[in-house]
């Protein structure tokens, strides 16, 4: 059976996550397969990486007009 076609969509989006990680890997030297941080350093950064888009969010709304 032949591969399904993946769409423009998907493909920005593997595209998007393999430039990220390329940039994290240069700007940090490491990945997310590292193993110096503990759980609760995993959920700070995830915590931290949501307030921002909380922030990202509330920001935008201000952008479009009630209807």
């Amino acid at each position: 059976m032949d591969k399904p076609q993946l769409d423009s969509c998907v493909t920005a989006v593997i595209q998007r996550l393999t430039q990220r990680a390329e940039t994290g890997q240069r700007k940090y030297g490491t990945n997310l397969d590292r193993t110096d941080l503990d759980i609760q350093d995993w959920l700070l950064h995830l915590q931290e990486e949501l307030l921002d888009a909380a922030l990202y969010v509330e920001r935008l709304k201000k952008e479009v007009p009630n209807g």
